[in-house]
């Protein structure tokens, strides 16, 4: 047997129990770091635009090419599959910039690696909305094919790497066939966004001119990717007809310098940005994201119900997804909210007789607040959990 020391064999002594001074000062010191991290902080207005000011390139194709059909009958058979494919993209941005815990509220704030991965989140996104399978080769299988996923801010910007399409010069590298891609694009400062198919190509893809010669090389990049070629643009089938301008809104994005600031002061505490948020910003949906942005706590939507007990007395409610919100939105002539959104408007009580749109609660009617109209405190709407709610009511 070979003469081990004993003492590497020794066991450890048994846990000292921590005292409670000691688990006080620790609990203490993380309560003070985890305060640190999560400091609220203010970020400047982007002076530079998320994507470059490329014209939206119009297809050559009236209707989408035979090689390509699959996809989008694929797509098409799926429920509500144009609202679902912008909301997975905006849903991609703000996971992104993942406004609760960072206070950032646009692309531009973003580090450069961040933004390297934002093709990845869509793609994940997308995968997950639409249950899509992998493929053999690439990204996905779709309708029996593979089909790859492509996301670029710039339009033309997507890099089509060489498996991706066949060329005898690429040897091993190259693809076993020219492979079909899901061209995505997103330009958050217009709300604005596309889907398109392309079928990758050696010849449509991004070529060079030798300087002092007219002989033509491949375009690559140091990844050996190359983009669609300017004259190549054409060749894009764009789902739902191309050019879509209805990306649900980053309302602090868009919202009027002058406000934002006034909204998110590092000065105020989460509590008081959210009620300034709701004091501005009447009459416009507000999403969850934006209320975990500007509260940047743990519990941001709870900072909304506190907000209603505020802003009560200011003559503003604060309008939910819950009975009787919807209804008292619809009957005012306001966007409905829908779960994890919310809606704020001033109102003045009216006479009966009024013609304005009105609603009934709290032995008053009530419209819109408009200029002239006298200011003061409005009741609480009744919860549709109360055993009694009070009446709310059309005339």
């Amino acid at each position: 047997m070979p003469d081990f020391d004993d003492a590497l064999f020794d066991l450890p002594e048994a846990p000292v129990e921590p005292s409670m001074d000691r688990v006080a000062s620790d609990i203490a010191t993380d309560g003070q770091i985890r305060r640190r991290r999560n400091k609220f902080k203010v970020y400047a207005t982007p002076h530079e635009r998320m994507s470059s000011n490329t014209p939206f390139p119009v297809s050559k194709w009236s209707k989408v090419p035979s090689d390509l059909a699959r996809f989008e009958l694929w797509f098409e058979k799926l429920a509500s599959s144009r609202e679902r494919f912008r909301w997975a993209i905006r849903d991609s941005l703000d996971e992104l910039m993942d406004g609760q815990r960072t206070g950032r509220w646009c692309y531009q704030h973003l580090s450069k690696t961040e933004k390297t991965h934002l093709g990845t989140v869509i793609e994940v996104n997308l995968t997950k909305e639409f249950s899509i399978p992998n493929g053999e080769d690439i990204d996905w299988r779709v309708a029996g094919e593979d089909l790859d996923c492509k996301f670029s801010k710039d339009l033309g910007g997507w890099e089509i790497p060489m498996e991706m399409y066949t060329c005898e010069e690429h040897g091993d590298r190259a693809g076993k066939m020219d492979h079909p891609a899901l061209l995505v694009w997103v330009n958050d400062d217009k709300s604005q966004w596309a889907a398109g198919l392309l079928r990758c190509r050696d010849e449509i893809l991004r070529w060079k001119t030798v300087k002092g010669g007219s002989e033509r090389l491949r375009a690559y990049n140091r990844d050996n990717k190359r983009r669609v070629g300017a004259d190549s643009m054409s060749e894009i089938y764009w789902f739902w007809g191309g050019l879509q301008g209805d990306l649900p809104e980053n309302t602090l994005l868009h919202m009027d310098a002058d406000v934002r600031s006034r909204v998110l002061s590092a000065g105020m505490s989460g509590q008081q940005r959210v009620i300034s948020l709701f004091r501005e910003m009447q009459g416009v949906i507000v999403r969850r994201p934006i209320v975990l942005t500007v509260g940047q706590q743990d519990d941001a939507p709870k900072r909304v119900r506190d907000a209603r007990l505020q802003l009560a007395g200011e003559g503003i409610i604060i309008l939910g997804h819950l009975r009787p919100y919807p209804m008292i939105a619809q009957t005012l002539g306001l966007p409905v909210p829908i779960k994890g959104e919310w809606l704020s408007v001033r109102l003045t009580a009216v006479d009966a007789s009024s013609d304005r749109p009105k609603v009934y609660y709290g032995d008053t009617w009530w419209a819109i607040h408009e200029e002239g109209d006298p200011t003061g405190p409005v009741p609480l709407v009744p919860d549709r959990h109360l055993s009694q709610p009070a009446a709310v009511e059309e005339q």
